[in-house]
């Protein structure tokens, strides 16, 4: 049990996938003006982070592993994640369409967030069992979010700031994201030494 608390604290906080391993960051830098897009957004990808878990581990531990087809799992893992992409599309569209409609282009770029294939590929990477790829996945997905909607709130304190007319929009939006990710530094060797 403490094992999957280290896991799925190091995967929010530690090794977060947005502001320490920097995948992601077109729906983190595109998404993040308004709190209820990057909440709507977030809540997609922990659900496609889940879900490709869920069938990519199988995958690569019962088909591709065995038969040493361990160099398609990009490929492979890739076509899955936009399989469940058009999935989260199809549901939203049907059952929440104002959600489909303010993320537009954004939703079907899930299938390209490489914070979603990156979870996949590093819970094979990591050894994880499958609980374990479960938990970090669904840790990589709280991280996304807690990411997100920090990062909303930060771009909405800069709307009403007195920003040089060099750093107005993307240079501010960058440095903002820099200072966001430094915060986060500060939780290395936090969770280890809580557990030792």
């Amino acid at each position: 049990m403490t094992n999957f608390i280290i896991i799925m604290l190091s995967a929010v906080f530690i090794n977060n996938y947005v502001l320490s391993r920097f995948l992601g960051i077109c729906p983190f830098l595109g998404v993040s003006k308004k709190l209820n897009q990057a909440a709507g957004m977030s809540v997609a990808v922990i659900f496609v982070m889940l879900m490709a878990t869920a069938v990519t581990w199988p995958i690569q531990t019962f088909l591709l592993d065995p038969n040493n087809l361990g160099y398609l799992q990009t490929i492979v893992f890739i076509l899955v994640i936009a399989a469940l992409v058009q999935l989260v599309e199809i549901v939203l569209k049907r059952y929440i369409p104002s959600l489909h409609k303010s993320l537009g282009v954004y939703l079907p770029l899930i299938t390209t967030n490489c914070a979603v294939l990156g979870v996949t590929i590093l819970n094979i990477d990591e050894g994880y069992t499958f609980a374990e790829s479960m938990v970090n996945s669904f840790g990589s997905g709280l991280g996304f979010f807690l990411a997100m909607v920090m990062f909303s709130g930060v771009r909405s304190r800069l709307e009403g700031a007195d920003i040089p007319k060099a750093f107005q929009g993307l240079p501010v939006t960058l440095v903002a994201a820099s200072i966001t990710s430094l915060s986060f530094l500060g939780f290395s060797g936090v969770i280890e030494n809580l557990f030792a």
